[in-house]
């Protein structure tokens, strides 16, 4: 973690304030002065602001239920941010894991550990993704195999890897992807020559949505575990 980060998470200091103390000379890590803001530090150092040792303040691991038309960003934009549901101190040193478009609904996860969240999105965590989907047409059953073999997408050399497609009606399905990419979901059925109507995010890894549009959680010891 960054020096300026832990002071941030261990400290009622702001931002600002987090690089003056750190600046001026007043932060040691191990018995020296550290003025870099940038410097890692890790969990076995002993962190200290004039002379008292620093204690980040435990991670928090949650999950929402996200409505339509908001976003997955801790600012508001063309549409209010998603964070707005969550009323607790230090919000701002939350970030959201694996991003949904406005329009989409369901599982959100929101943390302030970069590195739980890096581990839950970076490519070499097959971290399955499961996804229901409405669509504008009557799904082909031939779209079974396609999924499963991959998908190449339009702008892109290399097809999608393998997704499960489970056709619960002629115009819902249930897609299972271990990969992210740019609107990939959308792009996938536009590729097969149909389109989203309404994609809604169920289940990431072994956690499932339990809860109502707009409400959040603390996730379980077990379900933060389950992705380390």
């Amino acid at each position: 973690m960054r020096l300026d980060k832990f002071v941030l998470k261990s400290t009622l200091c702001t931002k600002s304030e987090v690089t003056e103390q750190i600046s001026l000379g007043h932060i040691r890590v191990n018995g020296a002065v550290n003025t870099d803001i940038t410097s890692q530090v890790h969990e076995d150092n002993v962190i200290q602001l004039n002379g008292q040792t620093l204690v980040t303040r435990p991670f928090r691991y949650m999950l929402m239920h996200k409505q339509a038309d908001t976003l997955c960003s801790n600012v508001d934009g063309h549409y209010p941010s998603l964070l707005n549901n969550i009323d607790i101190n230090h919000k701002d040193e939350l970030h959201i894991v694996g991003r949904l478009d406005a329009d989409t609904t369901g599982l959100v996860l929101i943390t302030d550990d970069g590195r739980w969240s890096y581990n839950i999105t970076r490519p070499e965590c097959v971290c399955t993704k499961v996804y229901r989907v409405q669509l504008a047409k009557p799904i082909n059953i031939d779209a079974v195999a396609l999924f499963k073999q991959g998908i190449l997408l339009q702008g892109e050399s290399k097809p999608t890897l393998p997704a499960e497609l489970i056709i619960m009606s002629a115009k819902e399905v249930l897609l299972s992807l271990t990969e992210g990419r740019y609107h990939q979901v959308k792009r996938m059925f536009f590729a097969i020559g149909n389109r989203v109507n309404a994609l809604h995010r169920q289940q990431i890894g072994n956690v499932s949505l339990d809860i109502v549009a707009g409400e959040w959680r603390d996730l379980t010891a077990d379900e933060v575990s389950s992705f380390q």
